[in-house]
């Protein structure tokens, strides 16, 4: 009787405590079947083409006085074959690739700690306003907000309080930043690697505009840690109710000595109906040559894309997708990563989806 009692005893003092906190699972499938022409022409099964497939897991905890402790962790899950996390030049698997946080917040504002969207990706990726998946320009262009910058590792990442309805801000800094195709190691007396950036964005009835800034000493081999890269990224959009419309511009260091690669571009969303909407957009991307071409007049391209989404229910989506690079003569931008190799060839993609998220 007596080992009952304390039995229950635990049982209820454990509810108290978990009473206090939350953890949520989460997650996206996102599968579709796509043609995508470069070099040659490839059908195939593919994943993430809507929306990146994953798996995550948040929670909070309430610590009293207004204070909160909060974490995320996520991983990319390839829904087309089952494989799990991204891989990084071929060999490095990270599990938790998308988010690995753990942060405090109260009325300080927040302050998070560990690998999270850099300052530029999180504008980037968001697919309401930009977009940053295989057949967005902002991947194709292969820019840091949309590609090697998109997360950061190591990031101190102070969210600032809401001084104003509608308007977020946050500051970031990495003591050894990883892109997508290094992971972040810190070491003594070295410097590369280290970035900090700022976003600042604003929503308020049918208006929203935002603001990414990035600066960063490249760690990769081709500039040997030293050089000092930036990026800027800005948006601006209103809903008009029967369209909204995105305009958005990007501009950031390449290789020492090359032109700044900047990418320009409008999109226009329109409900058909309460459950389908279509959406088009255009960009220019200039100066998109790398490699011993860095200075050119002849190496933009031209990306036109449209994405139509049906919602069969508040979770469940079918979409269409269609992407074409017009590359100039000395560009060979790509969609959905099929290799072109041939300088001045288009590229196409055509996909057909279902996402579901729980």
């Amino acid at each position: 009787m007596k080992k009952t009692l304390l039995a229950i005893a635990a049982l209820a003092a454990t509810s108290g405590a978990f009473a206090q906190s939350s953890v949520t699972m989460y997650g996206v499938v996102d599968v579709s079947i796509e043609n995508v022409k470069g070099d040659k022409g490839v059908t195939r099964v593919s994943s993430d083409n809507l929306a990146t497939s994953r798996l995550g897991f948040k929670g909070s905890e309430d610590l009293g006085g207004g204070l909160r402790a909060n974490f995320a962790l996520e991983t990319a899950i390839k829904a087309d074959t089952g494989a799990n996390g991204n891989t990084a030049s071929g060999a490095t698997v990270r599990f938790f690739d998308r988010a690995a946080w753990v942060g405090l917040q109260g009325g300080f504002g927040e302050l998070r700690l560990g690998r999270i969207d850099s300052s530029i990706g999180a504008l980037a990726g968001d697919t309401k306003i930009l977009g940053a998946q295989a057949y967005d320009d902002f991947k194709i262009a292969k820019t840091r907000a949309g590609d090697s910058y998109r997360r950061v590792d190591n990031a101190i990442t102070y969210v600032l309080p809401t001084f104003l309805p509608g308007l977020s801000a946050q500051l970031q800094y990495s003591t050894a930043v990883g892109t997508s195709g290094a992971v972040g190691t810190e070491l003594s007396g070295v410097d590369a690697g280290k970035a900090y950036g700022l976003s600042v964005k604003y929503a308020a009835g049918p208006f929203s505009a935002g603001l990414g800034y990035l600066s960063a000493k490249d760690e990769s081999a081709a500039t040997a840690g030293d050089q000092k890269a930036n990026a800027t990224l800005l948006y601006a959009g209103y809903d008009f109710g029967v369209l909204k419309l995105t305009g958005y511009y990007d501009t950031e260091t390449k290789v020492s000595g090359a032109d700044r690669l900047v990418l320009a571009g409008i999109r226009v969303g329109v409900p058909i109906t309460a459950n389908f909407s279509v959406q088009a957009s255009l960009a220019q991307a200039s100066n998109v040559a790398v490699g011993a071409v860095t200075n050119s007049d002849h190496d933009d391209a031209t990306i036109a894309a449209i994405k139509a989404v049906y919602n069969l229910s508040k979770r469940t989506s079918v979409y269409g997708l269609v992407t074409n690079v017009n590359n100039e003569s000395l560009s060979n931008l790509n969609v959905s990563g099929v290799a072109l190799t041939e300088l001045g060839k288009s590229s196409r993609g055509i996909a057909f989806g279902i996402a579901h998220a729980f």
